[in-house]
Order: C-alpha cells, then sequence, then structure tokens
C-alpha cells in the first residue's frame, strides 16, 4: 500500500526503474511516472506519493527545483535523486532540501532493493500501524482464496473476523484501509480466475465511498459473498470441493461407461480443467483413477463365490467381458478366474 512517483525525460529509464521498483518489495502497490518537474506536481496535487524519484536534467522545470517545492509542500514525501556522475554536484543541493537517498545511473537492482528497503524502514517508523508483513497478508489472501472456492463460509467469516481485529489493533487510517482492502479483493479475484475455471468479473469500483474503518470491512465482507455466490452459481447449488465430489460420482456409476466430459458438465467445470485438476489433487489421472475404483469393486464382487465373472464384468462397466479380463490381469497380474483361484473359491 505504498505509492511511488518516478520522474524522468527518458521513457526507458521511467519504464526499468518503474519495475525494479515494484519488484523490490510487495508492499509498493502503485508506480505512476512524469516526464519532468512540472508534471510531477500536476500529478501529486492528484495524489501525493510517498516515495519521489527523480532525475536531475529535465525540461520544464529540473529536478532541483521540483525537489525544492515538494519539500515545501509535501514534507512527508521521501525523495531520492537519480542521475548520472556528472551530475553529483547538482545531487549535493538536493541535500538541503531533505532529499536523504542518491542513486548513481545506470541504476542497478542491489542498489534499487537497498534504498527502497530503506524507505520503507523510514516510513514504517512514522506509521507503525500503516504497514501489514507481506506474510501476513498473503496468508489471508490464501486463506479466503481457499475457503471461497471450497465454499467453507465458516471459514471464511473467522478469516474476516481474525483480519479485522488485526487491522483495528494496527490503527490503520481510512485511506490505509481502504487500499489494503481493494488490494485483497483484487488479489482474490485474480487468484480464482487463474485456476481458469469460472471467469469472474470484478464488480463496479465502490471504494472511494468507503468514508470509515466499518464501511471498510462491511464491503470486504459483502465482495467475498459476492464472490462466493457467484461460484456457488456456477457450481449449481454443489458446494462440495470439485475433486472430492467428481471421485463421490464416480463411485456412484461405475456400473458404465463414465466419460470426463460427463462428469464435468455436472460439476459445471470445463473438461480440460477438470483434467489437469484432477492429475494434481488426486496423483492420477481421471481414466486411472476410475479404472482402479473398477477393479477395487471386482475384487470384492469375486469374493463372493455365487457372483458370476461374466456378470461382474458388467458391474462394474465393462459391457466386452474379454476386455474386462484384459484390464483386469494388466492391473493385478491375475485374470479374475486366476484371481478367484487365490482366495479359494473354485468356479
Amino acid at each position: 500500500m505504498v505509492r511511488v512517483l518516478i520522474v524522468d525525460d527518458e521513457p526507458m529509464i521511467r519504464q526499468g526503474l518503474s519495475k525494479l521498483i515494484r519488484q523490490a518489495d510487495a508492499a509498493i502497490t502503485e508506480t505512476a511516472t512524469a516526464v519532468d518537474g512540472a508534471d510531477a506536481l500536476e500529478k501529486m496535487r492528484e495524489q501525493c506519493p510517498d516515495f519521489l524519484f527523480t532525475d536531475i536534467r529535465m525540461p520544464r522545470m529540473d529536478g532541483l527545483e521540483l525537489c525544492r517545492r515538494v519539500s515545501e509542500t509535501y514534507k512527508d514525501v521521501q525523495i531520492v535523486v537519480v542521475s548520472g556522475y556528472g551530475d553529483f554536484e547538482y545531487a549535493r543541493q538536493c541535500m538541503g532540501w531533505g532529499v536523504k537517498q542518491y542513486l548513481l545511473k545506470p541504476v542497478t537492482r542491489s542498489a534499487v532493493y537497498e534504498t527502497v528497503g530503506k524507505l520503507l524502514e523510514k516510513l514504517r517508523e512514522k506509521q507503525p500501524g500503516g504497514y501489514i508483513p507481506l506474510s501476513t497478508s498473503g496468508h489471508w489472501l490464501e486463506t479466503l482464496d481457499q475457503a471461497i472456492w471450497l465454499l467453507q463460509e465458516e471459514q471464511i467469516e473467522q478469516t474476516l473476523d481474525d483480519l479485522e481485529h488485526y487491522c483495528r489493533e494496527q490503527r490503520m487510517s481510512v485511506r490505509q484501509l481502504r487500499e489494503f482492502v481493494a488490494q485483497l479483493q483484487d488479489g482474490l479475484l485474480q487468484a480464482l480466475n487463474r485456476r481458469d475455471v469460472y471467469p469472474l468479473e470484478s464488480a463496479p469500483s465502490q471504494t472511494d465511498a468507503l468514508i470509515d474503518e466499518q464501511a471498510c470491512y462491511t464491503w470486504l465482507r459483502q465482495e467475498t459473498g459476492r464472490l462466493t455466490g457467484l461460484i456457488r452459481g456456477k457450481r449449481k447449488g454443489n458446494p462440495k470441493e470439485p475433486i472430492e465430489e467428481a471421485k463421490r460420482y464416480i463411485e456412484q456409476h461405475l456400473s458404465r461407461e463414465l466419460s470426463l466430459e460427463e462428469v464435468a458438465e455436472r460439476l459445471g467445470l470445463n473438461a480440460s480443467y477438470l483434467s489437469q485438476l484432477f492429475r494434481q489433487v488426486a496423483g492420477e489421472t481421471f481414466v486411472q483413477y476410475r479404472t482402479k475404483r473398477r477393479i477395487e469393486l471386482a475384487k470384492r464382487l469375486l469374493a463372493q463365490p455365487h457372483v458370476k465373472i461374466t456378470d461382474i464384468s458388467h458391474e462394474v462397466g465393462y459391457a466386452d467381458h474379454p476386455h474386462f479380463t484384459k484390464t483386469f490381469k494388466r492391473s493385478t497380474g491375475y485374470t479374475p478366474a486366476e484371481y478367484r483361484g487365490l482366495l479359494g473359491i473354485q468356479g
């Protein structure tokens, strides 16, 4: 939830520095750019950044003048001068205007990471309640993503209660809290859509209307409820985890040829996604699992002397008896008759 403004008249430098700064720490949620000092001041009037990275030599308004004006008007903004070796004397003049950090071009990844780390540390000292560790926010995002996907409403409510309690203890400002819940909601939407199962759309933005703490918490609960409802609707009301439900459906229909496409349609899923998810979760393909369950059922039936082997092949979904015999032997090493013989059953 930290904003950065990058000021440089060279597009490649702006883009490269923006990328490095975003990679430096997940707390950096927004990097805006400006082409010179005048452009930067206009953008700062609209939305003030936490950190300002600026070049020295620029048209219209150079970095020296920009630093002077920012130090007078935006005293809480931390300024970093980014310039070439030949401009070092200019950079030294900026130190009188509150500039504490200096990056020499061409900037390196390690230098940017180190500088961002120092800036964030100072920001946390000024705003001890305004920074949520990445591990904490990541835990909430992962927990809510999983709970929403599995339609675990009690887990969702418990996580939101824990989140609200934590944020209240941190004494976050309304602006910080508003940015955090908006970022968390966007992360949830992206995480759910990364499964590439149901295309979930974001609701019209209402974060500007969140004028106090309670409004932020209420909005986040409404959004998690909306996402949960969308998934429940896509699954046609089925609250169970997809692979668990797929296995149950297979179990109920072992006696006939059951296709992956039929199970996917039953669950409201894309067939290719279900195939991929099944392998990932179950550790085997849909067909391998179905065959394994058929063979296990066949073994139980073969242990019953009064049941004919030909009837068993139909009972476990093989209309072609030779195919059943071949599949059974490939799975167990024995034909159905040989397996029954091992059990001491004749005929």
